[in-house]
């Protein structure tokens, strides 16, 4: 029951930050499919619940927007990668997968600021070379940290004198 409160969470979730969540019965069409595929799944074991939650918990760190957009991207691409190995001929895997290409297509600069994102992790600082390009860089990464900083105070303290 955990699981499926998780599952249909975090699709609402992404439906709204997509945009998708007007028609709600594409909600109620996707709950049915996605009972079957927890069937498929055998999701109601045991071991389901071990760990909490992989994708809700981390949902909660990401606040903004734009933020958000960034790792449901990212999830959704996951659940499509999960379904890429499962029989197609369902009807019910065919509609989830479906809805996740549409939801996945309406954010193609989630996926490549994810990309940016897993490309950073990979960089060896201990390499020479990228020390120098990045020492070369270090005053424009700062003018740019301190313009958005700069911003994010100026936003704050005039949403603080409006307070109607």
């Amino acid at each position: 029951m955990i699981c499926q409160t998780y599952s249909l969470f975090v699709l609402s979730v992404i439906m709204i930050f997509f945009g998708r969540f007007g028609n709600s019965s594409i909600l109620s069409r996707l709950q049915n499919d996605i009972d079957q595929l927890k069937a498929d799944f055998n999701s109601s074991h045991s071991d389901v619940a071990d760990g909490g939650p992989i994708f809700t918990e981390k949902l909660k760190n990401w606040t903004e927007k734009n933020e958000k957009r960034i790792i449901l991207s990212q999830i959704v691409s996951m659940y499509l990668e999960m379904l890429e190995n499962t029989d197609k001929s369902k009807a019910h895997i065919r509609n989830i997968s479906e809805e996740l290409y549409t939801l996945r297509n309406s954010l193609p600069d989630g996926l490549k600021k994810v990309k940016d994102l897993m490309d950073l992790t990979k960089l060896q600082m201990s390499d020479l070379k990228i020390q120098r390009k990045a020492v070369n860089e270090l005053f424009s990464v700062l003018q740019k940290l301190v313009e958005t900083s700069a911003s994010l105070k100026k936003k704050r303290s005039q949403s603080q004198k409006c307070k109607c």
